[in-house]
């Protein structure tokens, strides 16, 4: 059956986070197993209000709650630290996302994402960007080039990224966390000679302008979806909503 659902940016985040899926031997175990955190400017009201949102969901009992546990953390970089040993222990199979906030607290995560490039194990970062509106801005510690409205500390990121994008429209957001880059489609294993799960790539990274996450858009799929799972060998497939 098919099922109309509207959802915020933060909120299609979360939810799209909350159900993919790796599978290895015939053992399926949750992609994204959580979220690490500092809440402030640029996150706070979207993807924190998400994942509160979700908390609350399954609190009440709502089966299509997503599952995705939130963390406080005291440090961006240690939170990515963190999830790249998480990965290691998972044998690359699971690892967590972090998000933070505006300038100096994304640029903090950007030691761990060059750490988890290079040993290449999976981690999802979320950091907060500059408006897409580009009204209010400056922001309160938000980092930017005065030469250019479209770069921040965020392209930081580039040089220590599997894959880097920068979400300026609702629309751009599912295929981009469905995106595998040119590298990422070539084989691709680790020491063990296991097949990396491509939606688990090292490095990944988002950048969510402040303003988007707030923007609505509308979703049509089954009452169930799971946006993307992962096939035999620990390499994740897509699946597409049957209402389409």
């Amino acid at each position: 059956m098919t099922q109309t659902v509207r959802l915020t940016v933060a909120q299609a985040v979360v939810k799209f986070l909350a159900n993919q899926y790796s599978e290895r031997d015939g053992v399926e175990q949750r992609l994204i197993a959580g979220c690490f955190g500092i809440f402030g400017h640029g996150n706070v009201a979207g993807v924190g209000q998400a994942l509160l949102q979700a908390e609350l969901q399954s609190l009440e009992g709502d089966p299509e709650a997503p599952d995705l546990p939130y963390v406080l953390v005291r440090n961006e970089q240690g939170a990515v630290h963190a999830a790249a040993a998480y990965a290691k222990t998972k044998n690359r199979l699971q690892t967590w996302a972090v998000t933070s906030s505006i300038g100096p607290g994304a640029l903090n995560m950007v030691t761990g994402a060059a750490l988890a490039t290079t040993n290449r194990v999976p981690v999802l970062l979320l950091p907060s960007d500059i408006f897409a509106t580009r009204y209010p801005d400056p922001v309160l510690q938000q980092l930017e080039d005065p030469r250019s409205l479209d770069v921040s500390v965020n392209d930081a990121f580039k040089p220590v990224s599997r894959f880097w994008d920068r979400i300026n429209r609702p629309e751009q957001l599912i295929p981009s966390l469905l995106c595998r880059d040119a590298r990422a489609d070539r084989p691709g294993r680790d020491r063990r000679g296991h097949r990396l799960p491509a939606a688990g790539r090292p490095g990944r990274g988002l950048r969510l302008p402040g303003g988007l996450l707030h923007q609505a858009g509308v979703a049509r799929g089954t009452s169930r979806p799971r946006a993307g799972s992962a096939g035999p060998g620990g390499r994740p497939r897509s699946r597409r909503p049957s209402g389409r």
